[in-house]
């Protein structure tokens, strides 16, 4: 397996704002070649320059639409299903649609967004502090190939943390115009107060949402159980408790879900997929078994009522 090639910019210092997806989305179903045309895009998009940049990075990160070589913009069947004016959330209304958009933005193998990777996988800190967390990006980075400034570095953690932290201090003010991130309102990290930093100066501190997600329903689970097992152990015919709580790139770490609350789901998984997945638990090994048999529509299923977890 080659090592990653990690992204630092391309989202213009944006983080990807409510109206941008369906937006997007509507016109490339009208011009594929729309964002090829800075000047154009503009204007049909109501948007300044860096973010009509900004937006053409954040769909395909989202894994809305994708690129060919000529640059044409192409909705992926994941973005056609779930955007188009018939689709299953066409307007971005509906929190399954916020979940299954959160994954697609973590699970990228080659191309992985740095702050992402590092700070849903691999940072283990109980707080996340902004001078601190860019005290170890920075050591991180030197071993990359290409030097990174502080400035790009800096840009990048305030991204990832506009993504998920709302710039209101009351949940209710979201509205479709909000400069937020629609991702706020999956709430997966909460400000927790102010500490002092290693310059003895207050800071405002922050920390993952690590409880059990009953909006994260059934469908989205298994979406990304999946989707997981496909990416990282396509070869494998079974996958132990703890690769999918704390593997890389695992619902447990995407979704900050605790072990307990994981292995409730499993604990249903046989019924809930059809008997495709299996559950074994013992005194030695908790593990799932992928077995014959394929999904025929798991992004249906996850707006499917049914599906809900309780």
């Amino acid at each position: 397996m080659s090592e990653p090639v990690y992204r630092f910019s391309g989202h213009e210092s944006f983080s990807c704002r409510y109206a941008w997806i369906p937006k997007a989305v509507e016109s490339i179903e009208e011009d594929s070649f729309l964002f090829q045309d800075v000047d154009a895009a503009m204007v049909r998009l109501g948007l300044g320059k860096n973010m009509v940049k900004s937006l053409r990075f954040w769909v395909q990160a989202m894994r809305v639409a994708q690129s060919s070589r000529d640059g044409e913009l192409h909705l992926t069947d994941f973005g056609h299903r779930i955007f188009n004016r018939s689709g299953l959330d066409p307007y971005l209304e509906d929190i399954t649609t916020l979940w299954l958009l959160h994954w697609q933005l973590c699970s990228h193998r080659e191309n992985p967004l740095f702050a992402w990777d590092f700070l849903f996988n691999r940072y283990n800190e109980p707080e996340i502090i902004k001078s601190n967390v860019l005290s170890v990006i920075e050591r991180e980075s030197r071993q990359l190939a290409r030097p990174l400034s502080k400035t790009t570095l800096s840009q990048h953690f305030d991204v990832f943390m506009h993504t998920y932290v709302p710039t209101h201090s009351h949940k209710a003010e979201v509205v479709e115009d909000s400069l937020d991130c629609p991702l706020v309102e999956l709430e997966l990290i909460e400000r927790i107060g102010q500490r002092v930093n290693s310059q003895d100066k207050l800071e405002p501190a922050y920390a993952f949402r690590r409880e059990p997600k009953p909006d994260l329903n059934w469908g989205v689970f298994l979406f990304a159980i999946d989707d997981y097992w496909r990416r990282n152990r396509h070869d494998e015919q079974t996958i132990t408790l703890r690769q999918i709580t704390a593997g890389p790139g695992s619902p447990g770490q995407v979704f900050k879900l605790p072990e307990d609350d994981i292995r409730k789901r499993l604990s249903e998984i046989e019924e809930r997929s059809d008997g495709i997945f299996t559950y074994k638990e013992s005194a030695l090994f908790e593990l799932v078994q992928r077995n014959s048999g394929e999904f025929e529509d798991l992004i249906g299923a996850a707006y499917e009522g049914d599906l809900a977890y309780a």
